[in-house]
């Protein structure tokens, strides 16, 4: 394998906890079965990723209240308290991304799924989004992950080369797409893991 020369983060449960189900778990009063439901069937995640592509958020819940209007009050609760959604930054990835960048070997970017309405609140949120080089943000580009065509905007854009970069997404999905275009990847389940990966690659030491 070539060696690695950028660092490609996702966003979203790598570094900043996101979910859905923090406000859902008090509108259903913790229980776990309405929650789940509500979000396959109601607001699903697949409808949530295309709001990530660029489609705008009211129309989006107009959308879903069209189709179910005896749901209204919940469904606008998806975009209308959807800062509550955010938790911290998983410090201890924060930790990896921070130690990638002292080490000043690589060139570390982020590319994201996220509404181009709601990115701002992340950017004012989390300090250390300031560290990328730059950040690939799909409602802004109206394309997403696992889609060939946001990892090719991304490599284009900072002139990388997909055999040199190594790409961490907490997504299957977005990971087998990187790895069909050539890009060294991790499937991030946890800090410890994409730590050991990092070591075994000779990119951090121990």
């Amino acid at each position: 394998m070539a060696a690695i020369k950028n660092i490609i983060f996702d966003l979203g449960n790598v570094l900043i906890h996101w979910d859905p189900k923090r406000v859902y778990r008090e509108v259903f009063q913790g229980d776990e079965d309405q929650v789940d439901w509500f979000l396959k069937e109601i607001c699903p995640m697949d409808w949530n990723e295309n709001q990530d592509a660029g489609y705008p958020l009211d129309r989006a819940t107009q959308d879903r209240i069209d189709l179910y209007p005896e749901y209204e009050d919940w469904i606008r609760m998806y975009y209308g308290r959807w800062e509550e959604m955010l938790g911290g930054a998983l410090e201890s990835s924060v930790e990896i991304l921070q130690e990638l960048k002292a080490l000043d070997r690589f060139r570390i970017v982020a590319l994201t799924n996220w509404s181009a309405e709601t990115f701002p609140i992340a950017l004012e949120r989390y300090e250390f989004l300031s560290w990328f080089e730059g950040i690939v943000v799909s409602g802004i580009e109206k394309t997403r992950k696992p889609f060939a065509e946001i990892y090719h905007i991304c490599l284009d854009r900072f002139n990388f080369r997909a055999e040199e970069t190594f790409f961490i997404d907490d997504n299957r999905r977005n990971i087998e797409a990187a790895q069909k275009l050539g890009i060294q990847s991790h499937l991030f389940t946890s800090a410890d893991k994409l730590r050991q990966d990092l070591i075994n690659r000779g990119l951090i030491s121990s």
